[in-house]
């Protein structure tokens, strides 16, 4: 489909070309650094929304594609294309850009040049991830973006961050040198193309599936990231800053999970289709795990942090129960988790500039000091949790649902999740907001009109996927149903996506 203009492309650059515009700013004040860089990412963001509002959801074909030859001598193209899987992480990493650029606005006074320069090369380099459609092009976009997110963790991050930056950087680095090799192993046997589309509609021989499944599978569990390569993400996320940790948890670690569906599905079904079992286990783990480990948590960003371990293990079971209750509800779970941990820890970040302590214990009774704060992190709690009209509901429940249907054994364990979710935010919220006011969080102000302003936009779209959630999950029917038809018939199904 087209519009009438390059739309990916020009998500894609505009904030990087923003990025290099505000670097170059040799003598400009603090506030047009601000300005410039809240202008490139509101301008992106509303240049995005076409995606959404001219999506044709009755087709599985790669749409608003762009092809054109980059290095033809070694088959490499610059091709970008989006589908039902990918639409709606674009919109959110064009949302969320924004909502960072607002949150830091009064928090970083150091280096706040190279700070926005940072935000907004690692914006395009998300949405080139999610709009790639050439394997070189897509690992060219999903290595660009340790570069900034170090840097992030690394300068603007808490007294540990070198230590958690280089481990982030480490873990990251070390998972995408094994999925180069995967690619280059696919290159060869694609006859020497990384076109994806291309990939998808080959059949390749089951042991060399085994083997680039658990390739890819070193990058992606760790992105992800799954039990038990996930310790790099509690240190990540405690010490980066506001704009960092909502970046990671909206954005970069769904970019594992959505690896996943993109290439470890189509590619490799009958690998797939082997190592479901496996991969269930594994998110089940995941699940309990990252929960039981909240319970014992007395820093607010860690405790939300090791959440995530729990919520994408729901996520990764959704996934790989091969079902379309389970995808549809490991997309939405996707969506769900970026706008829900991201707004948690967009209310960390807020509490955190007033009273600069992120322990537990230093909190009591800000309800009564922040009443208006207390009622925007209720409603983040509740849907975390998966409260009905919530948008955390439905996508547990189909998680849930397709789990089930896929292994009863497993199904009623991920069960349990919610039980133990349910448990560590409730106590979390007592801890922090109820109980005897601690003289700490006397006399801070409310939440300004910025603030809530940042805020409001996630409020409207918890409520919105959970009253009416066909508006997202019809955008993705097709390309689902698609995807579980080359697996259920892997090594005879050729795909039906190679139309562009």
């Amino acid at each position: 489909m087209q519009i009438g203009y390059p739309i990916l492309s020009t998500v894609i650059f505009l904030p990087i070309i923003g990025a290099l515009l505000i670097f170059l700013l040799k003598r400009a004040s603090e506030a047009l650094i601000k300005w410039t860089a809240l202008f490139v990412s509101l301008v992106t963001f509303i240049l995005s929304i076409p995606l959404f509002s001219s999506f044709d959801k009755t087709t599985a074909k790669m749409q608003f594609a762009e092809t054109y030859e980059w290095v033809p001598s070694w088959g490499i193209k610059y091709a970008l294309g989006i589908d039902g899987i990918s639409v709606l992480f674009v919109l959110l990493s064009t949302l969320l850009t924004v909502l960072c650029v607002t949150i830091s606005w009064k928090t970083i006074k150091e280096k706040t040049k190279e700070f926005y320069a940072a935000l907004l090369l690692i914006e395009g380099s998300m949405i080139g991830v999610f709009c790639s459609l050439d394997l070189f092009l897509f690992y060219i976009f999903w290595e660009a973006m340790l570069i900034p997110m170090f840097l992030l963790i690394g300068v603007w991050g808490g007294p540990n961050r070198v230590y958690a930056a280089i481990k982030f950087f480490l873990y990251t680095l070390v998972g995408s040198v094994l999925m180069l090799v995967g690619i280059i192993v696919l290159y060869i046997n694609t006859g020497k193309s990384f076109d994806i589309l291309q990939m998808m509609s080959t059949n390749y021989p089951y042991n060399l599936q085994l083997i680039l499944f658990w390739a890819f599978f070193a990058a992606f569990a760790v992105k992800v990231p799954m039990w038990p390569v996930h310790t790099w993400l509690p240190d990540a996320h405690t010490e980066a800053p506001t704009a960092g940790s909502v970046i990671l948890a909206g954005i970069l670690i769904k970019m594992g999970a959505y690896g996943f569906l993109r290439f470890s599905m189509p590619l490799f079904p009958e690998a797939a289709k082997a190592m479901a079992p496996a991969m269930m286990i594994l998110s089940v783990i995941a699940i309990i795990y990252g929960g039981v480990i909240c319970l014992g948590q007395t820093d607010l960003k860690r405790l939300i942090a090791y959440s995530s371990v729990s919520h994408m293990g729901f996520v990764t079971l959704g996934i790989f129960a091969l079902n379309i209750q389970g995808i549809q509800g490991g997309i939405l779970q996707m969506i769900n988790h970026g706008i829900v941990t991201g707004a948690l820890f967009l209310c960390v970040g807020i509490i955190y500039d007033r009273t600069h302590t992120r322990q537990i214990a230093d909190y009591g009774g800000t309800a009564t000091v922040m009443p208006v704060y207390a009622a925007f992190f209720m409603v983040f709690t509740l849907a975390s949790i998966g409260l009905p009209v919530t948008n955390g509901f439905i996508g547990e429940f189909l998680i849930i649902l397709g789990g089930f249907t896929a292994s009863k054994t497993l199904g009623v364990l991920s069960a349990t999740g919610v039980i133990i979710g349910a448990a560590y935010m409730l106590w979390l919220y007592q801890r922090v907001f109820f109980m005897e006011t601690n003289p700490k969080i006397q006399g801070h102000p409310d939440m300004d009109i910025r603030e809530i302003l940042t805020l409001v936009p996630l409020i409207v779209l918890v409520l919105w996927i959970g009253i009416y959630p066909n508006t997202f999950l019809s955008f993705m029917d097709a390309s689902v149903q698609n995807l579980i038809n080359r697996v259920n018939t892997a090594g005879a199904f050729q795909i039906h996506m190679v139309g562009r």
